[in-house]
């Protein structure tokens, strides 16, 4: 007789993900998805079968998408010079087009389209789409090297949201069907804003009180002054470990939409390897975390 092990594995494989299940059953999840972590085809695969198993487990996935490695690749292509102020790309007319383009356009169907052949149900949209999401202008503050003065930063039609209408996700995720969201958005002034997508993710994580806010990135998560991965982190940590310097860089924006998030009602957020092999499965269905959880406390 044949043995089957690998198949006894599976089965107590399901049976542990049984309590996971239940504690998402009907809750909405959030999920970020980078522009590095989409860029492997075969990972982009394997993500989307995360996504279609947790809708149809029960939960209620959105997805927002990122895309700058697309949109620079884009602008090269077709000549377009960016501006950079501080260290950060200047979004200009001629810009914001190529990135409406870019990510309400290929990328957002692309994912759409991950999603369909993997057997779910999903429908590409953008922050325009119903107004669903409004933003205002960003204003940044940088550093000057020389001085170390923050300076006020004029980065364009960079936006960030300033309501979110909750009214048509609510109809989607009615109707069975799986969001997937890009970031781009109008403003009270009729002007389209490039939103980031950490930022339009919180909002909607926030806006939607969704149980889990996921934000798919390049790195493994919070790391120490030792680069080694802090597991789980409060508000309050995270307050701390930003004023004593060991987060730096571009994961700070990530934390304060984090922070953001749980103020405004999300359980909790966590940072992840979207290279990961299934990171979303791991992260929500097992005990074992696949990167830092991040909590009120």
């Amino acid at each position: 007789m044949t043995e089957l092990p690998n198949v006894h594995v599976r089965a107590e494989v399901l049976a542990q993900a049984l309590p996971h299940m239940q504690r998402y059953d009907q809750e909405i999840v959030v999920i970020k998805y980078g522009g590095h972590a989409m860029g492997d085809r075969a990972a982009a695969e394997d993500f989307a079968e995360d996504i279609v198993l947790l809708e149809q487990s029960g939960l209620k996935p959105i997805v927002v998408h990122g895309g700058g490695p697309q949109i620079g690749k884009m602008l090269d292509r077709l000549g377009i010079q960016s501006e950079f102020r501080g260290g950060l790309r200047v979004t200009d007319e001629a810009t914001v087009e190529v990135v409406e383009m870019v990510l309400a356009g290929s990328i957002n169907k692309q994912i759409v389209g991950w999603i369909s052949a993997e057997g779910g149900r999903a429908i590409g949209l953008c922050g325009k789409d119903g107004n669903m999401v409004r933003a205002k202008r960003a204003m940044k503050t940088v550093k000057d090297p020389g001085s170390d003065i923050e300076q006020v930063v004029d980065l364009g039609l960079v936006g960030e949201p300033e309501h979110v209408e909750r009214g048509v996700l609510d109809a989607v995720l009615k109707a069975e069907l799986i969001p997937v969201l890009a970031p781009v958005a109008y403003g009270a002034d009729g002007q389209t804003y490039n939103v980031n997508a950490d930022t339009f993710a919180g909002a909607i994580a926030g806006a939607l009180r969704a149980k889990r806010l996921l934000l798919l990135t390049d790195v493994p998560g919070v790391l120490d002054k030792d680069k080694k991965l802090i597991p789980e982190l409060t508000v309050e940590d995270c307050r701390r470990l930003i004023a004593d310097g060991t987060i730096t860089g571009g994961m700070i924006p990530k934390i304060e939409t984090c922070i953001y998030a749980i103020d405004q009602g999300v359980e909790a957020v966590v940072i992840l390897n979207g290279k990961v092999n299934h990171a979303v499965l791991l992260e929500l269905f097992t005990d074992y975390g696949a990167g830092t959880l991040i909590r009120r406390g």
